[in-house]
């Protein structure tokens, strides 16, 4: 044969094999020299399996290879009966048991919270029924740790630098100014303590000046003159009577929207400002304040009728509601959960006098209009 595969003289040899000496040329594949015949390994004789394998392997009678081509190539272990393989497939997890039902929490630390409240309580009654004075200062002391607390987180979560010292004196004197002079006394105060603002203010830098006093005179209506208000209740003859009536309303309301939304409330009153209240919650507050109400006006105040008291409550539960999610609003717009951290379990002044301080201009003129102003 003349194929080049064959052994010639430029590409085989002719020597002695395993066939001996005389018989015949064998053909010995590419030259190579005797060194390098002995790093060689030899090639395995592997059958010729068809490209592509499928059915016709098994018609045709070819049997596939389960071994490596070459010896270099790992083989691929199987384990042994009774043996454990190396990389086992994961098992499935394991089902977890289910979570234990989420109960509802006030958020507060419930204890302190009824500690602190019957303790104010109490501070408030005996200054109230023992010296008409002692509780206007009660008020003062209350409106001006309040502008502190609001003006302090103003500062701090918005840079807003409301003077607080103007604040602090001309509220103070907004308080006594309504006790001893009423709605007259009250007015004059608070424009006198807005002008102090703004004249105190152009002390400092320019810069901002205008959110500065926007905020002091914002500050000096919703602290110190709403609670004037409270102070005006109590000029009357029956004024403690008054007040007590306005503060069991607004706390009564409170309670009564907690109870019944903590318990019944599904549906969110207003969500997007806080997501705690529920229209069954403000469906409580209203019944609630409005039986207390009618107690009220019936038993402690001079002249009043029970059928007054339905209207005082559902007035009470509306401002009080409306006042809660104001100071929710403001806290959101900070970004802040309380106002303080004065009272355990409450936050701080401003966090209790939330829903009391829109409540109190609006049981003054219901009353005046049931009862009078004396």
């Amino acid at each position: 044969m003349n194929d080049s595969s064959w052994g010639t003289p430029q590409t085989g040899y002719w020597g002695p094999s395993e066939y001996g000496p005389g018989r015949g040329a064998v053909p010995a594949g590419p030259a190579y020299d005797a060194h390098q015949a002995q790093q060689t390994r030899p090639m395995p004789i592997v059958p010729d399996v068809p490209e592509h394998g499928g059915d016709q392997d098994a018609d045709r009678g070819v049997a596939r290879l389960s071994g490596p081509l070459f010896r270099d190539e790992p083989t691929r272990a199987r384990p042994l009966p009774g043996e454990v393989p190396q990389n086992p497939e994961p098992m499935p997890p394991a089902p977890q048991p289910a979570p234990a039902p989420h109960k509802k929490s006030a958020g507060r630390d419930l204890g302190a919270a009824i500690g602190v409240g019957v303790g104010l309580g109490a501070v408030i009654v005996a200054s109230l029924f023992v010296v008409k004075a002692v509780f206007v200062g009660v008020i003062a002391v209350a409106v001006v740790v309040g502008l502190w607390e609001l003006t302090k987180r103003l500062d701090e979560r918005k840079g807003i630098k409301a003077p607080l010292v103007p604040l602090a004196i001309g509220g103070a004197a907004m308080v006594v100014a309504g006790y001893a002079r009423g709605a007259e006394g009250a007015w004059v105060a608070m424009a006198l303590t807005t002008l102090a603002v703004l004249v105190w203010r152009m002390t400092a830098p320019p810069e901002g000046y205008l959110k500065d006093v926007t905020a002091g005179v914002f500050a000096a209506f919703y602290v110190p003159f709403l609670a004037t208000f409270v102070a005006m209740l109590l000029r009357a003859d029956d004024g403690p009577w008054r007040v007590l009536t306005f503060l069991l309303l607004t706390v009564v309301s409170d309670t009564g929207a907690y109870a019944v939304g903590w318990r019944f409330g599904k549906h969110k009153l207003a969500p997007r400002i806080s997501p705690g209240k529920t229209r069954e919650g403000l469906l409580g507050a209203v019944g609630f304040s409005m039986v207390a109400g009618a107690l009220c006006m019936q038993f402690l105040i001079d002249d009043g009728v029970w059928w007054q008291g339905l209207l005082l409550g559902l007035a009470v539960a509306a401002s009080a509601t409306l006042g809660d999610l104001g100071e929710s609003m403001i806290k959101r717009d900070l970004g802040i959960k309380d106002m303080g951290t004065l009272l355990p379990g409450h936050g701080g002044i401003m966090d209790r006098l939330d829903s009391l301080l829109p409540t109190a201009p609006v049981v003054w003129l219901l009353l005046v209009i049931f009862v009078g102003s004396s």
